[in-house]
């Protein structure tokens, strides 16, 4: 059975991919590698991936990614942008894993979410940009496997701990399911 995106979901995309950019323009820390920097947009993209699904999250990272591209260099760098996409679909999927929604981010939620993270950025960032980069645009390998091996650590730190704290917070907020009684 086909499962369309719900009207809260679409807002959630469009209004998340606003957020990625912004993030992604004024919330970055540049590094020592040229065009890499320490981004607050994947932490942000892997928390809307987790409550809105892998869907969500893959179109979140493409549109948002492009945007940023767009307003930030005036042209798309479309390797990055695919794979902008695919770690927020395998955000998506990690939070099937976990229950957010129902206010449950425990310690084993904590650690299957982050073990997700971590191999979705290393592969990711590490082998697929990379290997888009010298297809697509037929970079130096040397260059880009330092740009992707560096931003996949740096996203792996920065969804471990910003993105952690992110669903800690956001799972605050839910009501746990059967916590309410009727007197």
């Amino acid at each position: 059975m086909k499962k369309e995106l719900s009207v809260k979901t679409i807002v959630a995309i469009g209004i998340g991919s606003a957020v990625f950019v912004i993030l992604g323009r004024f919330a970055v820390i540049p590094t020592f590698v040229p065009n890499t920097n320490l981004e607050t947009s994947y932490p942000f993209l892997a928390l809307m991936s987790v409550v809105y699904g892998p869907v969500a999250g893959a179109l979140i990272g493409l549109i948002g990614h492009t945007l940023k591209d767009f307003t930030t260099y005036g042209s798309a760098w479309w390797s990055w942008i695919i794979c902008s996409g695919l770690i927020g679909l395998i955000f998506g999927f990690a939070g099937r894993k976990i229950n957010l929604k129902q206010g449950i981010f425990g310690k084993t939620e904590i650690l299957t979410f982050n073990l997700y993270q971590i191999v979705g950025n290393a592969v990711v960032w590490g082998l697929v940009a990379p290997a888009l980069d010298i297809i697509i645009y037929s970079e130096p390998a040397k260059k880009v496997f330092t740009q992707g091996i560096v931003s996949g650590v740096l996203n792996m730190i920065a969804v471990g701990i910003i993105g952690t704290l992110l669903m800690k917070a956001y799972a605050a907020t839910q009501i746990k399911q059967g916590s309410l009684k009727k007197d």
